[in-house]
C-alpha cells in the first residue's frame, strides 16, 4: 500500500501543499490563497482539491509536517494574548531598558520597538537567586498570587515568569507556576527557565514573553489544525517545522511555540541545501521570494548557518538592535525584499518605491480579480508578459492583465513613462532592492556573494532569480523542480532535531570536567527523550556539541563546534584549538595570551524521519512538445517587447538546453532566461542556468 507523506506550508499570500510518493519518488503540488481570517480553511481546501485532482486517499497518508507564518505576523502585528510579566523585584522595566543601545547612534528620533507587553503588565514578586543558583531570598508566593489576581483582573491570559539568573536555578520559577497552576489553572504560563534558560537578563526576558505571547494562539490553532486534518481521515501525526530547520510533535511545538516563528523559511533554506548538492553547489545562497517577502539563506559547504538569536520586528528592517531579541536556535535567514503581492509607490521625491507593504492574500495583487487596486510587483509581472494570464498557480486562478495595468497607470502617468516601462521599473527596483540586501548579509559573514550559485524558489524566485544573480555577480542561478513549492518540499526532507542550551559560564582552566560533561549528557538526555517521542521508528539520533566561547574579559561570545565526547582534563586542548580557529575566522587574528571563558553549552540532537532520501522527478522526461508556443515579454536588456519562446519545464527532456531569451514553466512557477544565458535539465531535475 503507498504511503505517503504530506507537506503543509501556509505564507502570507498562498498556501502550499505537496504530497510526495516515497515508492516511485513522485511530488503532486497545489497552491491555494491563504485564508488570513481562518488559515486552516486554506489548508483543508487545498488537500481536498489536491487529492481529488490525483486520487489519493486520506487514510494513505502516513506523516504531515506542517509550517506557518501565523505565530510571526502575530507578533509583528501585535495580535498575540494579552500577556501579563512576573519578574524579580527591582526588574520591572528590563523590557524597556533593554541593553542602553542606541542602534542608530545620532538619531534624536529612533523608535525602539515597544515591548508585547506595557508596564501596567509587569509586576514583581519578591524573590532573589545569586548567579551561582544559590537562594539568595526566598519567593514570597503570596505576594506573587496577589500580582496574578491583579493581572487577571486587568484581563491577561498568558504569563510569562521570567526571574533573576533563574538559568542557575530554576526553582522559584517552577515553585511560582505551581502555585499558579493550583489557583488559576486558566492560564498559560511560560518559565525563562525553560524557553531561553541562558545568562543575559533582557533577551531571556523578550524570549520569555514573546513565548507567551503567541501560547495561547499556538495551543489553539495547533489543537484546531490537528482536529481539522483528522476529519479529512488523515490518521498520520502531525509534525511541526521548527526555525532549526528540524521537526517535533506537537505537544513539544505547544510547550515552546516561539520555536515556531521562521519554520516556513527554515524549510526553504533545507531545500536550498538539499537541491544544491544535487547539482555538485556546496555553496549556495538560498533565495526564496513568495507572495509577501523574500528571503535569504547561506548555505556553506552543504550545511545552512544555524544562528541563536534573531530579532521580531524590527523598526529599521536591515538595522541590527531595532527588533526583539528571540533567543531560539534558527537556520539564520535574512529578509532581503520585497514578494509578489509587494505595492509600488511614488514617492514625496517623485522616486519609484516598491514594499514593504504588501497586498498580501486579501485582497490581493490587482490582477486576482479580489478588490485589490494598488500595483504590485506580480501586476507588473503579468503587464511585462512574464506569468501567463490563464494558466496562473497550475492554472487554480485566473488573472486579469487588464486590471494590472489599470493599476499601474497612475504611476506610470505620475512618472511620465508608459505602462510597461513603469512596469519594468517596478521589477527593476524590486530586484535591486534584493540583490542591494543579498550583498551586505553576504559581506557581513566574510563572503563574496560571486562565490556562491543562486538557488531560487518560492513562486517568485525563478522569475527574478537570474537578474538578481547578474546584479550580485553570481554566474551559476539553480531552479529546483517544483521550485515554486519548495518550502513544502523542505518540510519532507526535515529530521527530527531538538536544540538545548545551558549556561555554565566557567573558565577553560578551572572546569571540573566531570560536571561539565554530566551538564553535556543530561542536555542530550533531555533532546533524546524528545526525538523519541516524536519519531516511532527508531532511527539513530546525531548528536552535537557546541559551546559559546570567549576570551576572558570580552562582552560577547562566539559559538564554537566542538568535538565529540566525552570530555576530560585531556579535552582542553581540542576545545582550545576549537575556539582559536573559530575566532582567526571571524576577526583574521587571534591575541597572543589569555584565558577562555565557556559561557553557554549547546546539544542539537537529529534523527532521520522515514526512510530513503526525499528524491524529486521534473516530470515527464523525454516527451515531445517541449515548446509550447511563444508570448510576448519585456526583454529588459533591450528595453523592448519581443516574441519569447515558452517551454513546458515537465516536458524538457535530460540534457536538453534552453538559451535565452526565453520563458520555462511549470505549475507552481516560471523561470525568465535573460539574453545570452542558458538553461541545462541535469539528471536530478534541476535546471542550472548559466548566466556567463
Amino acid at each position: 500500500m503507498t504511503q505517503y507523506a504530506l507537506g503543509l506550508d501556509i505564507g502570507g499570500t498562498f498556501t502550499d501543499i505537496v504530497v510526495y510518493d516515497p515508492a516511485s519518488g513522485k511530488t503532486a503540488a497545489h497552491k491555494e490563497l491563504t485564508t488570513p481570517d481562518a488559515p486552516h480553511r486554506g489548508v483543508i481546501s487545498g488537500i481536498r482539491k489536491l487529492f481529488e485532482a490525483r486520487g489519493i486517499a486520506c487514510k494513505d497518508v502516513s506523516r504531515v509536517v506542517h509550517a506557518t507564518t501565523l505565530f510571526t505576523n502575530a507578533l509583528i502585528e501585535r495580535k498575540g494574548a494579552p500577556t501579563g510579566l512576573i519578574t524579580t523585584a527591582g526588574f520591572r522595566d528590563t523590557l524597556e531598558m533593554r541593553r542602553e543601545h542606541k542602534y542608530e547612534l545620532y538619531n534624536l528620533f529612533m523608535e525602539l520597538p515597544q515591548p508585547l507587553t506595557r508596564r501596567s503588565l509587569r509586576l514583581e514578586a519578591p524573590e532573589r537567586m545569586g548567579p551561582d543558583g544559590k537562594v539568595a531570598q526566598a519567593l514570597d508566593v503570596a505576594t506573587l498570587l496577589t500580582q496574578v489576581e491583579k493581572l487577571k483582573t486587568a484581563g491577561v491570559s498568558s504569563l510569562a515568569i521570567a526571574f533573576l539568573h533563574a538559568y542557575a536555578n530554576a526553582a522559584h520559577e517552577e515553585q511560582a507556576r505551581a502555585a499558579i497552576r493550583e489557583k488559576f489553572p486558566e492560564f498559560f504560563v511560560s518559565l525563562s527557565s525553560e524557553v531561553a534558560p541562558q545568562i543575559r537578563e533582557y533577551e531571556r526576558t523578550s524570549t520569555t514573553v514573546a513565548n507567551a505571547y503567541i501560547k495561547p494562539l499556538a495551543d489553539s490553532y495547533l489543537d484546531l489544525m490537528s482536529s481539522e486534518i483528522a476529519k479529512l481521515g488523515i490518521e498520520a501525526p502531525l509534525f511541526m517545522m521548527l526555525s532549526n530547520g528540524g521537526l517535533t510533535h506537537i505537544d513539544e511545538a505547544k510547550r515552546v511555540p516561539i520555536q515556531l516563528l521562521e519554520s516556513g523559511p527554515a524549510a526553504g533554506a533545507l531545500a536550498g541545501s538539499t537541491f544544491g548538492l544535487r547539482s555538485k553547489a556546496r555553496d549556495v545562497l538560498a533565495f526564496d521570494m513568495g507572495g509577501t517577502t523574500a528571503k535569504l539563506a547561506i548555505v556553506e559547504n552543504g550545511e545552512p548557518l544555524i544562528a541563536y538569536q534573531f530579532e521580531a520586528g524590527r523598526q529599521q528592517r536591515f538595522m541590527e538592535g531595532s527588533g526583539l531579541p528571540i533567543n531560539i536556535s534558527t537556520i539564520e535567514l535574512i529578509e532581503i525584499g520585497a514578494g509578489g503581492g509587494s505595492i509600488a509607490t511614488i514617492d514625496a521625491l517623485g522616486l519609484l518605491k516598491v514594499g514593504p507593504e504588501s497586498a498580501g492574500a486579501a485582497p490581493g495583487p490587482a490582477c486576482y480579480q479580489r478588490g485589490g487596486s494598488a500595483a504590485t510587483v506580480t501586476d507588473a509581472n503579468l503587464v511585462l508578459g512574464y506569468l501567463d494570464a490563464g494558466n496562473f498557480a497550475g492554472g487554480t486562478m485566473k488573472i486579469d492583465v487588464e486590471l494590472a495595468r489599470a493599476a499601474i497607470a497612475p504611476l506610470a502617468q505620475a512618472s511620465k513613462l508608459s505602462v510597461e516601462q513603469t512596469a519594468w521599473g517596478i521589477h527593476s527596483v524590486v530586484n535591486e532592492n534584493m540583490a542591494a540586501a543579498a550583498r551586505v548579509h553576504v559581506a557581513e559573514r566574510g563572503h563574496h556573494a560571486g562565490d556562491f550559485a543562486l538557488l531560487a524558489t518560492g513562486g517568485g524566485g525563478p522569475l527574478h532569480g537570474c537578474e538578481v544573480a547578474r546584479r550580485l555577480g553570481i554566474k551559476r542561478v539553480i531552479c529546483p523542480p517544483s521550485a515554486g513549492v519548495a518550502s513544502a518540499l523542505g518540510l519532507l526532507m526535515a529530521p527530527a532535531r531538538i536544540d538545548r542550551v545551558a549556561t555554565v559560564a566557567k573558565w577553560l582552566s578551572e572546569l571540573n570536567w566531570r560536571e561539565f560533561e554530566g551538564a553535556f549528557v543530561k542536555l542530550e538526555g533531555e533532546a533524546g527523550a524528545v526525538i523519541a517521542k516524536t519519531l516511532s521508528q527508531r532511527n539513530k539520533p546525531t548528536f552535537v556539541r557546541a559551546a559559546d566561547m570567549r576570551f576572558v574579559g570580552q562582552g560577547f561570545e562566539l559559538v564554537v563546534s566542538l568535538p565529540r565526547g566525552p570530555y576530560t582534563a585531556r579535552s582542553s586542548t581540542a576545545l582550545r584549538a576549537a575556539f582559536m580557529t573559530v575566532y582567526r575566522k571571524t576577526f583574521g587574528h587571534v591575541p597572543p595570551a589569555g584565558d577562555i571563558e565557556i559561557i553557554n553549552i549547546r546539544v542539537a540532537v537529529s534523527a532521520a524521519v522515514g526512510k530513503g532520501e526525499l528524491t524529486v522527478s521534473a516530470g515527464k522526461r523525454g516527451d515531445a512538445g517541449a515548446l509550447k508556443g511563444k508570448r510576448k515579454a519585456w526583454v529588459g536588456a533591450r528595453e523592448r517587447f519581443e516574441e519569447l519562446p515558452v517551454y513546458d519545464r515537465y516536458r524538457l527532456a535530460v540534457g536538453a538546453i534552453v538559451r535565452g531569451p526565453a520563458i520555462v514553466e511549470e505549475d507552481s512557477t516560471t523561470l525568465i532566461l535573460p539574453p545570452k544565458a542558458s538553461a541545462k535539465v541535469e539528471r536530478s531535475g534541476n535546471l542550472a542556468v548559466d548566466l556567463s
